[in-house]
């Protein structure tokens, strides 16, 4: 049975995020959802019955490991991670004392802290109207302290991982120890792949979808035998 596409953005965008490589997937049903960074919560309905590949972008994939909102045939990471704070057993990750920096300033100066991050990861005409404050400070705490590694071996590890070489806030090594047994796909660019190269990502996604298609599904939905 074909899946659909559950696309989850990252900190501080909205589900507009995805529409390049959305539109680059024509043909692919694609549902996304809005964490209400910017704009009011949402969570359009998926089909029923069909098979969901849980595509997660930076934080939005950390997001889904959490929260687990569905049961996913599969999980896909775009610039992602499953955890970000570097910790013993996790040195890849950033440095916490960054993360708490980032936090501090945020209670002081909210708009500056997302300009400069927006302006990092590559956004142009960064546009800090319409944003709610409280939902992004509860995101930075996320960022902080979530650790989504061991929720992959309930649900089922990240299958497939689509990284940048050059991602100033997701650095190869720490995807790399995010999702050890992925099939990783490597890009040159940076932080913004759905955004900067959606044919690309759009390729990736459709090539493995295709290999999904027809293999059992290894997990069961709560409840069942």
């Amino acid at each position: 049975m074909t899946p659909v596409l559950l696309l989850v953005h990252g900190w501080g965008f909205d589900a507009s995020f995805w529409q390049p490589m959305r539109s680059a997937l024509a043909g692919v049903e694609t549902v996304a959802w809005d964490l209400g960074f910017r704009r009011t919560p949402s969570r359009p309905p998926l089909p029923a019955g069909r098979p969901v590949i849980a595509v997660g972008h930076s934080f939005g994939l950390l997001w889904l490991l959490m929260e687990q909102p569905v049961v996913w045939r599969a999980l896909v990471s775009i610039n992602g991670f499953s955890r970000f704070a570097a910790g013993d057993d996790f040195p890849a990750g950033v440095a916490p004392r960054v993360v708490d920096r980032m936090i501090s300033r945020f209670g002081e100066k909210p708009l500056s802290v997302y300009t400069d991050f927006m302006t990092r990861c590559g956004v142009e005409d960064v546009d800090p109207s319409d944003l709610d404050l409280p939902l992004l400070a509860d995101g930075l705490k996320g960022l902080r302290h979530w650790d989504g590694r061991s929720r992959m071996a309930g649900l089922g590890p990240v299958t497939l991982a689509l990284a940048g070489r050059s991602d100033p806030i997701v650095p190869p090594a720490l995807c790399e120890d995010s999702f050890a047994k992925a099939e990783f796909a490597w890009h040159d660019g940076g932080h913004l792949l759905p955004w900067r190269a959606p044919d690309w990502c759009a390729e990736q996604l459709r090539r493995f979808c295709d290999n999904l298609i027809g293999i059992e599904p290894a997990l069961a939905m709560p409840g069942e035998d």
